[in-house]
């Protein structure tokens, strides 16, 4: 009888999931059908599905592929940026070495350790608030009302899923297997789970339906199975009855911990297996992406004037007299300059060639890194521009320079000579959309203050400043914060994805465009409608680590309003507080500052760069800012396109553009100093070690 009955229920259970799996593969491939028949039917879609396997009625899941720049090692351009290298000691192409070993010269002397990232808070005065009037508090009241069902509907399935991840943990594991959670330090920027892209592929939302819903057939048959057996057996139902009494609770913690070692952690003892996430989600830093390539990594906290807590990443080259310094663009971070890996990123083409790599990161991650924990949302995300520019990168620049100035005194005994008459070394900045913006913004109001800027050359990626030409999409936008600013500040004080779940669901549809072609090519079709027609990899993009459960960029409301102050005026100018009061304080004029009237200022080499298919800031735009300061006297301005869209800058494999910029990278020469003598380097370091501690 016990025979028929498991039998049964086997049958049973296996039929209902295929049945369950069937359905949802049906599901997938209908909306994978209708969306390729949609594409068929836009004009000049049709080709997207060109080339493209498993967008048919039957798509797969695709298994785990290697870039390009991960299967065929290094590209011709970095074996050429190494054949021009003047400051590498070695021509080898193995950047697995350790930093120390490439450092260290044949009389032994090794690199001194970078100086300690402390940052001194200097005193602040917050800019002067001004409260709305006081009908905007009403009307904010009311738009609360009106979403707070639509808040609870958006919360309840979040807090059902965090109650069954908290469920699940434990009746997968029998109590005597149980594994206790490791008491080992975590290795700095590993407290994330790093996927290993060899053997693991993250999960879309429709394998996670299937999944779930095959754990929970399974748990459901499970149940019924043993109801049976105890049914049909009596004796062994009063058995398990009796123990539990006996028993009651004299399991030995220590019973069957399985105890495991990871290979290339720091600690070689063995270390206790941890459970890992259910997400399965992509959450690599750009820390991740620069070890794992073997190439060394320092992170740097800053802390502006204003209390916010910024992270400069580092790809050290500490005895080098050139350093570049990359700034991203809005809604991206530095992961944009390693994301194309080895052969297409510009952090990893500048290190190669020998330069002091520096990674900028704005204010504005999702995490909220404050010196005041408990800040308010309003005032954390009340910031524009003007903060990007006079708060963040002067503060990250001066990071740079007390840094390199520090390494190369322990370098060069003369350094602190030449310190005097000049800086010890060159720093050129790139940088990309806002970005751009916030660059010029810094260099004009460090001349008017009369304060070095300590940059050698600007390389200017599609940069953001004029706007007034642009598409319907971002003119709706302008018109929409203009005259409801004062209400959508209140309710939307930034832009960003609010929850770990939503963010979660965001990183796993992102996967599903992917394992569906023809649903991807929609999303990514009606996303280049929106912002005009601009051609980036937009469904790429989104699946990039840098927007994952746990953190992710964001934009102010205040700074998306000061761009579209900028597009309604048509100039380039520095934030507008929204009264002659508040201008008359912080400008000491009515109106803000006009930047395009101070290019004149710029008094360092200036290459701008625009994309011929770029509809976010279009060619003509970046012109504008090439013709005004050719008007205003910039002596060394140039100009060039490329037939990019305005996300190839940084997250497409472009090696004519890398190429470019290391062209205008190398018309910076290094400060030139005197010989050093290595007699009188080893006699300083030994005058350094021999000090009493």
């Amino acid at each position: 009888m016990q025979r028929i009955v498991d039998d049964a229920l086997a049958v049973t259970k296996e039929s209902v999931k295929t049945l369950t799996y069937e359905s949802l593969n049906n599901f997938a491939r209908f909306i994978n059908g209708v969306s390729a028949l949609l594409l068929t039917l836009i004009p000049g879609k049709a080709s997207v599905l060109e080339g493209l396997h498993g967008w048919e009625l039957r798509p797969t899941p695709r298994g785990p592929r290697l870039p390009r720049w991960m299967l065929n090692g290094v590209s011709s351009f970095n074996r050429f940026i190494h054949e021009l290298s003047l400051d590498s000691d070695t021509s080898s192409l193995d950047y697995s070495s350790l930093e120390e070993e490439e450092e260290e010269d044949s009389d032994g002397i090794s690199t001194p350790p970078s100086p300690l990232s402390q940052t001194s808070l200097r005193s602040w005065a917050s800019l002067p608030e001004y409260y709305e009037s006081h009908w905007t508090d009403w009307i904010t009241f009311i738009v609360w009302l009106v979403l707070l069902p639509a808040r609870i509907l958006l919360w309840v399935p979040f807090y059902l899923l965090r109650l069954f991840c908290r469920q699940d943990h434990s009746p997968l594991i029998s109590p005597r297997r149980r594994y206790r959670r490791s008491s080992r330090v975590p290795i700095p920027g590993k407290e994330h789970h790093v996927p290993n892209r060899t053997t693991d592929r993250r999960r879309g939302v429709i394998e996670d339906l299937q999944l779930g819903t095959e754990i929970f057939i399974e748990a459901v048959f499970d149940f019924f199975h043993k109801v049976a057996h105890l049914l049909l057996s009596p004796s062994e139902a009063f058995g398990i009855i009796s123990s539990w009494f006996s028993s009651k609770g004299s399991y030995d913690d220590d019973d069957g911990i399985v105890q495991t070692y990871t290979l290339g952690d720091e600690d070689s003892s063995l270390t206790e297996r941890t459970i890992t996430s259910l997400y399965n989600t992509d959450t690599r830093t750009c820390q991740d992406v620069i070890t794992e390539l073997g190439y060394p990594y320092e992170a740097i906290r800053v802390v502006t004037s204003d209390g916010y807590g910024l992270l400069l990443e580092r790809i050290p080259r500490r005895d080098a007299r050139k350093a570049v310094y990359l700034q991203h663009g809005a809604l991206d971070s530095s992961m944009g300059w390693v994301s194309n890996g080895v052969v297409g990123s510009p952090a990893f083409a500048a290190y190669d060639q020998g330069y002091d790599v520096y990674l900028g990161n704005f204010r504005g991650l999702v995490s909220r890194d404050h010196v005041n924990k408990n800040i308010s949302s309003k005032d954390f995300w009340s910031y524009s521009i003007n903060e990007h520019a006079r708060e963040d990168i002067p503060a990250m620049i001066e990071k740079i320079h007390d840094i390199k100035t520090s390494e190369l005194r322990l370098y060069q005994p003369n350094v602190e000579e030449v310190a005097k008459e000049e800086q010890p070394y060159k720093l050129c900045l790139l940088s990309h959309s806002l970005g751009g913006a916030a660059v010029l913004m810094y260099v004009i109001t460090r001349r008017i203050e009369e304060k070095p800027h300590r940059l050698s050359r600007l390389i200017l990626l599609s940069p953001a400043g004029f706007h007034e030409d642009s598409n319907l999409f971002f003119t709706l936008i302008e018109h929409s914060f203009i005259l409801l600013g004062p209400v959508i500040s209140r309710i939307f004080p930034a832009f960003y994805i609010p929850t770990r779940f939503f963010r979660m669901l965001f990183n796993k549809l992102a996967r599903d465009f992917h394992n569906y072609p023809a649903v991807g090519g929609l999303v990514q079709t009606l996303m280049g409608y929106v912002v005009g027609g601009d051609s980036s990899n937009w469904i790429g993009v989104i699946g990039l680590p840098h927007y994952n459960m746990d953190d992710m960029p964001a934009v102010s409301f205040r700074v998306a309003l000061h761009l579209a102050q900028i597009k309604r005026c048509r100039k380039f100018r520095m934030f507008d507080y929204g009264s002659v009061q508040a201008n008359m304080e912080v400008y000491g004029s009515p109106e803000p500052l006009d930047l395009g009237e101070f290019y004149g200022l710029i008094d360092l080499p200036v290459d701008l760069v625009a994309g011929k298919k770029d509809k976010v800031i279009r060619p003509s735009m970046v012109r504008k800012h090439y013709r005004v300061m050719r008007e205003s006297g910039v002596a060394d301005v140039s100009y060039n396109e490329f037939e990019y869209a305005h996300l190839d800058f940084t997250f497409s494999h472009r090696e004519e553009l890398l190429a470019y910029v290391m062209s205008r990278l190398l018309l910076v020469e290094p400060t030139k100093t005197q010989p050093v003598h290595k007699k009188g380097m080893k006699l300083k370091k030994k005058l350094e070690t021999a000090k009493p501690h």
